[in-house]
């Protein structure tokens, strides 16, 4: 995921500078598996989530590619469809509910722990991003995380300004399989150590929920389109 906050920044930069193209054979803000790449000799499935389920939560994104002899189970396709949503811009209080209170969304330059921190991180593309698509995705583990290979591009509001994005995003769930406890966005496949990324990290977590606020319940949301 494009952090907001850095989103929402690059309105105050050299707005004369080329768009950022993230590639995945360099090394600067990209993401590319490290759990293999599916065959290319066939197409991979497509996985449909059970309308039924989807729809009690809004879930939009129901068709999804997995990689071969990857099977999701009904529980899996839920969770993986919400994911996908939210990363897609389209976050719903319905939809992380599937989250624990506790839970921690990491990516690159965000390190979001609990209900208060997480949450706007997702509401907050709305804010920052003027159009968000998936160009690919592909879930290559149906273990615990679940794993996946993502490729998205964000058109930034304001300035038009456009960035893609490859990662491995790993979905950490609950002994039940029913609630999502952590999700990694690994840029790069990676995410960054030491004290001062950290420290970056952190201060993000905490910024985002100044700026970017939650619906306080669905009709509020709903209002907002979501």
């Amino acid at each position: 995921m494009c952090s907001p906050i850095r989103a929402i920044s690059t309105k105050f930069r050299n707005r004369t500078s080329a768009p950022s193209s993230f590639k995945s054979s360099t090394a600067i803000r990209n993401m590319s598996s490290s759990t293999g790449v599916p065959s290319t000799t066939a197409p991979a499935p497509k996985i449909d989530v059970k309308a039924s389920e989807a729809g009690n939560l809004g879930i939009e994104n129901m068709h999804f590619n997995t990689a071969s002899g990857v099977e999701l189970s009904r529980g899996q396709q839920v969770i993986v469809g919400s994911v996908l949503d939210l990363f897609a811009g389209r976050p719903s209080l319905k939809k992380l509910q599937l989250w624990t209170d506790d839970a921690t969304f990491a990516d690159p330059i965000t390190k979001a722990v609990g209900r208060k921190q997480y949450e706007p991180q997702w509401y907050g593309l709305q804010t920052a991003f003027s159009k968000i698509e998936r160009l690919s995705q592909n879930v290559t583990s149906a273990g615990n995380p679940i794993t996946m290979d993502l490729k998205t591009r964000y058109t930034i509001k304001g300035i038009g300004k456009e960035q893609t994005i490859e990662s491995v995003v790993n979905i950490y769930t609950d002994a039940a399989g029913e609630k999502i406890v952590k999700v990694e966005d690994k840029w790069n496949g990676e995410l960054p150590e030491g004290p001062f990324a950290k420290a970056f990290r952190n201060l993000n977590a905490v910024t985002v929920p100044l700026i970017v606020s939650v619906p306080k319940n669905d009709a509020e949301d709903a209002k907002r389109g979501n």
